[in-house]
């Protein structure tokens, strides 16, 4: 299934409920929220009391990517505050296999992100245990970066990859996707679209429509 997951870490954050809202209105079926911890990533945002906050706003999926160091640490209380999916990067887990089985005991749906440097084999054992697979298509940490080229390629093999183990595992991509690319990330195998800066600057609803149109069609 094709979805949108607007990343609201480019929200209005005095009107982030009304946003959220917004999104919703138009479609989108996931809220992708970015929490960086300023050591895994340069940048800080946010972490529970916001994702709890924003919870009454929307039913849709939470799509919660912890950009943190060790973030098995922090599994009960990002389930506590309302996730129904967590993703972790394979470069920030000392055990990532147990990280992503305690995501699955909380009873979440489980990602396992992957920087444009990362290579795949470092998630290939694990493709039969995960949700998703977040391939990143710019360097984590910032909002409003350009994609990576080589990035797409990544995504291409990512689907044979998961192919050819007779999966049906989503691909997610984030960093840099706008209307003018989307359709390419698309072509490749990603089926789950993160995207920011295009969505929050000017009108969300339409914007966030103009990208379903593509996305679903």
């Amino acid at each position: 299934m094709n979805c949108l997951s607007p990343s609201i870490l480019s929200a209005d954050f005095s009107r982030l409920g009304e946003q959220i809202q917004e999104l919703d209105e138009a479609g989108a079926q996931y809220v992708h929220i970015d929490v960086m911890d300023g050591m895994f990533v340069p940048s800080i945002t946010f972490g529970t009391p916001v994702i709890k906050s924003i919870r009454k706003c929307s039913d849709r999926i939470f799509d919660v990517h912890l950009m943190i160091e060790e973030p098995g640490r922090y599994i009960d209380d990002f389930a506590e505050a309302g996730a129904d999916l967590i993703t972790v990067h394979a470069e920030s887990c000392r055990h990532l296999d147990r990280t992503v089985s305690a995501i699955k005991e909380k009873g979440l749906l489980a990602g396992v992100a992957l920087n444009p440097a990362t290579p795949l084999s470092a998630v290939s054992c694990l493709l039969p245990q995960v949700d998703m697979v977040l391939v990143m298509t710019v360097n984590p940490g910032f909002a409003g970066q350009s994609l990576i080229p080589y990035t797409i390629d990544k995504v291409r093999d990512l689907k044979q990859m998961i192919h050819a183990q007779g999966l049906k595992t989503d691909i997610e991509v984030d960093g840099g996707i706008n209307l003018s690319n989307v359709a390419e990330v698309m072509a490749a195998g990603a089926n789950i679209i993160v995207t920011g800066s295009a969505i929050f600057n000017g009108n969300v609803r339409e914007n966030a429509e103009s990208f379903l149109k593509i996305i679903n069609g």
